[in-house]
């Protein structure tokens, strides 16, 4: 059962909120998740959400018929037409405010509005000082204010730079006292020092990254001297965005949505969530993002795009930013991209995109003032029997203004007849007119305009009308009116929203827009408005004459379908579609998060260690105890992956557990033996190789513990598929092991790599291991072919078996510690030594089960292995061969399985398997990285 639109705008009562309530909405969806159903879709969630917001919406539209006094509004002396509204009143006045949550509570919608801290560069407000503790206020124009300043169901506050600089403290509490009064607390400053403010604002922020953002690239003028700024400004940088994080965190509440904008902020997200990684952050960027061929050039491109993947959601203008976006983090950061977003260790931030609009009501209704009808009739009158043309740009290098004019001189040069017929109104609103570039720009624009204006003019009238200025509201609600052709030729934008603005303002004339393709509202307005390539100069002269010439049937329908768009895609709709997918994610996120398993308590760990008596510790190699590897594969990365290293660090606490007479020590690894051996030769330690396939104790010979009955007939033909894909794949390589193979394509093109795979698991698939017993092990970006019984767990008891054989064990193993960075086939290792909980235990929650029932497992869970294989860990009278050298032949004495029985006593709070960077495993607990690793068996080591 759905709602309609006409059912949720009656007035509200409590009959309309039960019908709510039927639909499976509680009153405020994300303050009580445990009221969601148990199994909602993404997109049942979303349809939810939107069907709250219309009901809101209705709540608002009752303003208008309540007294002024329930409205709470910002003051009149600020110069601006948009107000917040506090409908604390407004709901009481509304009886039906109040229904039931699934647990027969009551709810009120009164509380029902979610704190919005939207925290961007610059506060929606200019401050002018006067005098020691004085402050002017005037209200900023701009895209950002509007769309948040007219979202009235969320209770917003704006945290930003004033835009001055105020170095003493009078002056600041001046400031802040001066927001608070006129603003309602609403606006809260960010102070910046004028140092800071010049190396990150004027320094990093547009020197940097905004030519780079716009494919315009790092400063080439002076490149040595950008080279030596470029770390200073980026520390400021840095700074800027620690000061924005710090007001924020000041200001913080329990359950606030924090929404950061826009590329001077890429750093914040980061900074908030190492202070509470349980705040909700989203962040949008408003200006293009470049291909990942262009955002490589930045020298800090690593740390912004972990910083900004910090938060929870990403949103872009257009699915083209959010893709590149993607790119970017897959081919320099080598993580994996989702169609939902990026992964990271089980992390995932979810990219999309969120096309902003306009408040396209306000501009409606200012066509029916009588100042804008007034400047109407101006216009009409000064351009009577004229086709009038316009362009509305800030005087910036990204808009093409001289590509513009150009391509309307030659539309004048082909089309003599329309040249005392059609004006060029052009508004370039200056920008940054301190910067030699921008200077430089003016003086180009103005040279064109008068050189065609003294071409093509005469004494009464010029095709050019250019002016250097910004004009009031009213005056360019009637220019968008009577314009016949709007032309915006964007180089590259991020959305543009001078297009929205002229079609809302159309209605009556149903002019023609003519819009660049590199600007993001193409994707939005596309379908009605005339894409051309700005930098095709033929090509925009030529849709001027098609524009002008347009048949009033194709110019009413073209723009019915943007107007349709604009006034349906609302500023508004905008900001509360971002906030409201953000709460999703979050939502999703913490069912995502019940299946991660907790970080490992060390300081339990080692306490239960130095408990007990007969220690077993199984340590995986590779991104355990191995040297961190760059997965970019700059440097000698690529390299040091085929002949790993144990880290150096690792050395002194590794011998030092190796060396205790209490303590076994095993490393479990995928590697050759031959890898094994240069890495552990000199430790008193136990190796298992080729995922426990070959056994040793370093003071002895490799065995094997393959079962009689394996196969390798297929090692030839795999091999030459791998070799046929490496041949194809630059720098992927493949490894032959002695039980298994594997293709690693780590290090190539993320995108063909991935390709590749799929082509090779193809062919795998219908020639060589069609009719095999064997396992295709799929890795982040890998292939491994082998065996069936060739896994770490199906080998574990037979190593337990050996070992507890060659040392003489008399008393059980009590403690066991199990560490890996292992594939998620081989994750069943964690629950081979799992003692028996009860089965309605959550796994979330059985590390924190204490149980006083000693579990025999090797008696209860190997038995069956071990009667398969009849001998605990060693085939007899087998032979092996490693680096040319002949092992010695083995013949070892079986275990009974009375012996076998009693190898282990654990309880539950004395085994501890943990993950290392995993997030997504079966394990009890994880450990971000080596570096983890390296801190708890240090702390073991010093608890022997």
């Amino acid at each position: 059962m759905s709602i309609s639109s006409q059912e949720i705008c009656i007035l509200p009562n409590k009959n309309n909120l039960a019908l709510l309530q039927t639909n499976g909405m509680p009153g405020n969806l994300f303050s009580n998740c445990s009221n969601l159903p148990a199994t909602p879709t993404r997109l049942e969630r979303l349809l939810r959400e939107r069907e709250l917001r219309k009901y809101s919406k209705c709540l608002n539209d009752c303003e208008a018929e309540l007294p002024s006094s329930t409205q709470d509004c910002f003051s009149p002396d600020l110069e601006t037409s948009t107000c917040w509204f506090n409908d604390e009143e407004l709901l009481e006045t509304v009886s039906a405010s109040r229904s039931l949550n699934d647990d027969g509570e009551r709810l009120d919608f009164r509380t029902s509005k979610q704190r919005l801290l939207v925290v961007a560069n610059r506060l929606p407000v200019s401050a002018v000082r006067h005098g020691e503790d004085s402050w002017q206020l005037e209200m900023s124009v701009g895209g950002l204010v509007t769309a948040l300043l007219g979202v009235k169901e969320f209770d917003t506050r704006w945290i930003g730079w004033a835009g001055v600089n105020v170095p003493d403290e009078i002056g600041q509490k001046a400031l802040a006292k001066a927001l608070d009064e006129k603003l309602m607390q609403r606006c809260i400053p960010v102070f910046l020092d004028e140092e800071v403010v010049h190396q990150y604002y004027n320094g990093y922020c547009n020197n940097i990254l905004w030519p780079l953002f716009h494919y315009i690239g790092l400063p080439q003028e002076d490149r040595l001297a950008t080279t030596r700024s470029f770390q200073s400004q980026f520390d400021a940088y840095k700074k800027a965005n620690q000061l924005f994080a710090d007001v924020v965190n000041e200001h913080y509440e329990e359950g606030d949505v924090v929404w950061c904008h826009d590329y001077h902020l890429m750093f914040l997200p980061k900074c908030l969530k190492e202070r509470n990684s349980k705040m909700k952050v989203g962040w949008f960027l408003h200006t293009p993002f470049p291909s990942s061929e262009i955002h490589r050039m930045l020298p800090s491109r690593l740390e912004l795009l972990r910083s900004v993947l910090a938060a929870d959601l990403v949103g872009f203008h257009t699915y083209d930013y959010a893709r590149h976006f993607v790119s970017a983090c897959t081919r320099i950061l080598g993580l994996e991209g989702t169609p939902e977003g990026v992964e990271d260790q089980g992390k995932l931030t979810r990219i999309a995109a969120f096309p902003v609009g306009i408040d396209s009501e306000r501009f409606i209704k200012a066509l029916e003032l009588p100042e804008v009808q007034d400047h109407m009739k101006v216009l009409k009158q000064r351009f009577a029997g004229r086709k009038v043309m316009l362009g509305v740009d800030r005087l910036d290098m990204i808009k093409g203004i001289p590509q513009k004019i150009l391509a309307f001189e030659k539309f004048l040069e082909e089309n003599p007849n329309w040249r005392n017929k059609v004006v060029l109104l052009q508004i370039a609103v200056p920008t940054r007119t301190d910067v030699p570039e921008y200077q430089k720009l003016t003086s180009q624009v103005h040279e064109i305009v008068g050189r065609i204006n003294g071409r093509f003019g005469s004494l009464t009238a010029v095709p050019i009308h250019h002016l250097d200025r910004s004009l009031d509201f009213h005056e360019l609600c009637a220019l968008y009116a009577v314009t016949d052709v709007a032309l915006v030729t964007s180089l590259r934008d991020g959305m543009n929203l001078v297009s929205y603005e002229y079609v809302a303002c159309q209605e009556s004339k149903k002019g023609v827009l003519i819009l660049s393709e590199f600007a993001g509202a193409a994707q939005s307005l596309g379908a009605g408005a005339i894409l051309v390539n700005p930098w095709n100069v033929t090509e925009v002269a030529s849709s001027i004459g098609y524009a002008l010439n347009m048949p009033a049937d194709e110019r009413e329908k073209r723009h019915h379908h943007n107007f349709k768009h604009v006034i349906s895609h609302t500023a508004q709709e905008w900001a509360s579609t971002f906030v409201s997918e953000l709460n999703v994610t979050i939502v999703e996120a913490q069912l995502r998060t019940r299946q991660i398993p907790p970080p490992l308590p060390i300081e339990v760990a080692v306490d239960r260690y130095s408990c007990s008596n007969n220690r077993l510790l199984i340590l995986g190699f590779n991104a355990t105890l191995t040297e961190p590897v760059d997965t970019l594969g700059r440097k000698d990365s690529q390299i040091n992956e085929w002949q790993p290293k144990l880290r150096p660090d690792l050395r002194e606490p590794l011998r030092k557990l190796c060396d205790d007479p209490k303590t076994t020590v095993l490393v479990l690894s995928g590697s050759a033996r031959n890898v094994l051996d240069d890495n552990f030769s000199d430790y008193n330690l136990w190796l298992a190789a080729e995922n426990g396939m070959f056994l040793r104790v370093t003071t002895g010979d490799w065995m094997t513990t393959m079962p009689e009955n394996l196969s390798m007939e297929w090692v030839d033909s795999v091999k030459n598929v791998f070799e046929y894909f490496t041949d194809r794949t630059p720098r992927s390589q493949f490894e032959v092991r002695e039980t298994s193979l594997i293709w690693n394509y780590k290090y190539s093109d993320v995108e063909f790599g991935r390709l590749q795979a799929r082509d090779l698991l193809q062919h795998l698939w219908t020639g060589p291991i069609s009719n095999a017993s064997l396992d295709v092990v799929q890795g982040r970006r890998s292939v491994e072919v082998r065996s069936v019984a060739v896994t770490k767990s199906a080998a574990i008891d037979r190593i337990l078996g050996e070992i507890v054989h060659n040392k003489g064990m008399k008393e059980p193993i009590d403690y066991v510690l199990c560490i890996g960075h292992f594939l998620t086939k081989d994750e069943d290792i964690y629950t081979f030594f799992e003692p028996e909980l009860p089965s309605e235990v959550p796994a979330s929650v059985r590390p924190q089960v204490p149980t006083q029932v000693r579990t025999s497992i090797v008696g209860s869970r190997a038995a069956l292995l071990m009667k398969q294989n009849s001998t605990t860990a060693v085939e007899q009278n087998k032979s092996y061969a490693i680096d040319g050298d002949t092992l010695h032949s083995m013949v070892t004495d079986r275990i009974s399985l009375q012996e076998g029985s009693s190898v282990l006593d654990l309880q539950a709070n004395d085994y501890f398997s943990c993950s290392v960077a995993r997030k997504r495993s079966n394990s009890r607990y994880r450990l971000q990285s080596s570096d983890e690793v390296v801190t708890l068996l240090r702390e073991l080591a010093d608890h022997r």
